[in-house]
């Protein structure tokens, strides 16, 4: 080889070197997969800084009963003070922050919907961290406009009038609990509740309740918000035992004050022969 082909081959050599090793140390390296950045798959400084407030919101107001870690408390008495979130996924920590069943006071009585305690912002922030703590279910990309009505009907019949009511006002369960009313439960709150399973409620995966069927039955559920009543006066919605109830106590009370009504219309007169 000439010796000015074998300069130039040498002087190109530690480029193509560099060129050929720089994406396999920036794909094992700090910030890359697997790496030490603290950057969960790969996010970007975007996701990075929401997970990072959402980290000290979580700090301040969760760890106390779900631990520093995310992994629970057991107190002394063997009492958990708060359970596990490491799989929980995301879908539960919307589904609770949202609906203002958490934080709780206490640990020991069901969890009921009021007004969040943290606004949408912290919200989205509590939820992509917890997001980072296992494998858990995420948000549901729920469309109830493209969901079948009649097919998410079915499916609420199968699954979920047991305990929530055929009219969705809710039901008693065993031990003192309650399935709640789902008339103010949004199109996410309520497709997150079937993928997590909150409370004793049963888990719905996909292979249970699919995207098609959960879109039907999100749009069932918000449809039972306002349904149409073709047969009259809804009374409720409370279903058909106390509405036959109803409608048997406002027949026997026209039937009364119809025959109120006749005797004061026709009064009694004594029989022929009887006056003197």
């Amino acid at each position: 080889m000439r010796p000015a082909r074998l300069h130039r081959v040498l002087v190109a050599l530690p480029l193509v070197v560099t060129a050929a090793v720089t994406p396999i140390l920036a794909g094992v390296g700090p910030g890359g997969p697997g790496g030490d950045s603290g950057d969960p798959g790969g996010a970007d400084g975007d996701d990075q800084a929401l997970i990072a407030e959402g980290r000290e919101l979580y700090e301040t107001g969760c760890s106390s009963c779900h631990g520093a870690n995310g992994r629970g408390v057991v107190e002394e008495d063997g009492g958990v003070r708060g359970p596990s979130l490491e799989n929980s996924g995301e879908a539960a920590a919307y589904y609770y922050l949202s609906t203002g069943r958490m934080p709780l006071a206490n640990s020991e009585e069901q969890p009921k919907r009021k007004e969040p305690a943290y606004g949408p912002e912290e919200i989205e922030a509590l939820v992509a961290y917890v997001g980072t703590l296992g494998n858990g279910p995420p948000v549901p990309d729920v469309d109830p406009e493209a969901g079948d009505l009649a097919l998410g009907g079915e499916v609420f019949r199968a699954n979920c009038q047991a305990c929530h009511g055929a009219a969705g006002t809710g039901g008693a369960l065993s031990y003192g609990r309650a399935a709640p009313r789902l008339t103010s439960a949004t199109p996410k709150q309520i497709a997150s509740a079937v993928r997590v399973g909150p409370g004793e409620m049963p888990v719905f995966g996909p292979d249970v309740i699919d995207d098609e069927e959960l879109n039907g039955l999100v749009r069932y559920v918000r449809y039972l918000a306002d349904p149409e009543d073709p047969g009259g006066l809804p009374i409720g919605r409370t279903g058909p035992i106390p509405e036959g109830f109803v409608a048997w106590l406002i027949g026997m009370v026209a039937l009364l004050g119809l025959v109120v009504w006749i005797g004061t219309r026709s009064p009694i007169r004594p029989a022929r022969g009887s006056e003197r």
